[in-house]
């Protein structure tokens, strides 16, 4: 789905009862804000509205609160829903730590002909705050859940979706949320195991830095391990700086970063070549 084509509505709100009230999409998990995980998840949106009170964000939002403040999920949809225009709506929680800008283009395209897409758990749940929506489908819902009880308010989030036709999509890590403190420290263990580490961190100092950019993570560590074996071993950062540098100042992106990295390891090798006698670097 081409940029802009959807909004995003993120709840923020609510009362964190069983984290002792704490203040939860502010809660960090490998160094970002759980709120920031999400809106990084969801930069593709053409507007993206948080409902809930206002806080530093990773880049600009909307802002909405339901009336009366705390008065449920389908409050807080029906808030967010009304700053939208566009034909398909995402709808999240803030609280999604593994939510990535690859499971949002799948809900997106697992649209098809269904009025809405959502993402079930581990345990074959539907996650209904983990979902892509038809605007029109989700405004009528909310409209006749408004006239049947009067007052959205304390209403649970099954009816708003229990007369949609939905599609499915399992995705155990993207739908993990974070509702307790051990929910909290299994995500911050989880990004810090061998196999997810590295893209953490660079997710997030991109995040950091504000930059977008498709990293190719291998090739710079095969030139900081050139770098570190054939010059010196605090040659490898030194190296990459001067590759990021390198790269910004023709102009950025990753044909300029890519080419950059690419003289930078001739060079480490061309270096190395020199430790060899005559007849080896000949053969």
């Amino acid at each position: 789905m081409t940029p802009g084509a959807y909004d995003a509505v993120i709840l923020a709100g609510g009362a964190a009862r069983r984290l002792g009230g704490v203040d939860k999409p502010a809660l960090r998990v490998g160094g970002r804000a759980l709120l920031d995980r999400v809106l990084g998840a969801c930069r593709g949106a053409g507007e993206t509205v948080v409902v809930g009170p206002r806080r530093p964000t990773v880049r600009p939002v909307r802002w909405a609160r339901e009336e009366p403040p705390g008065g449920g999920p389908v409050a807080a949809v029906d808030a967010g829903v009304r700053h939208t225009t566009a034909p398909v709506l995402l709808v999240l929680s803030a609280d999604l730590p593994f939510l990535t800008a690859e499971t949002v283009q799948a809900l997106l395209a697992g649209l098809g002909e269904a009025e809405g897409v959502v993402l079930t758990d581990s345990d074959g749940r539907e996650q209904p705050l983990v979902a892509a929506y038809r605007a029109e489908p989700l405004r009528r819902e909310i409209a006749l859940l408004a006239a049947e009880h009067g007052d959205l308010g304390g209403l649970p989030l099954r009816l708003l979706t229990t007369e949609l036709t939905l599609g499915r999509l399992h995705h155990p890590s993207a739908s993990f949320d974070c509702d307790t403190w051990q929910d909290i420290t299994t995500a911050r263990t989880r990004i810090r195991e061998h196999g997810n580490v590295l893209d953490e961190w660079i997710a997030a100092v991109k995040a950091e830095l504000g930059i977008d950019l498709d990293v190719d993570t291998t090739a710079l560590l095969d030139l900081a391990r050139d770098a570190a074996h054939g010059v010196a071993r605090p040659a490898a950062p030194l190296t990459t700086f001067l590759v990021g540098y390198a790269a910004a100042q023709r102009g950025g992106g990753p044909e300029a970063l890519a080419d950059a990295t690419a003289k930078a390891a001739a060079l480490a090798a061309r270096w190395a070549a020199e430790d060899e006698t005559p007849e080896q670097s000949a053969g």
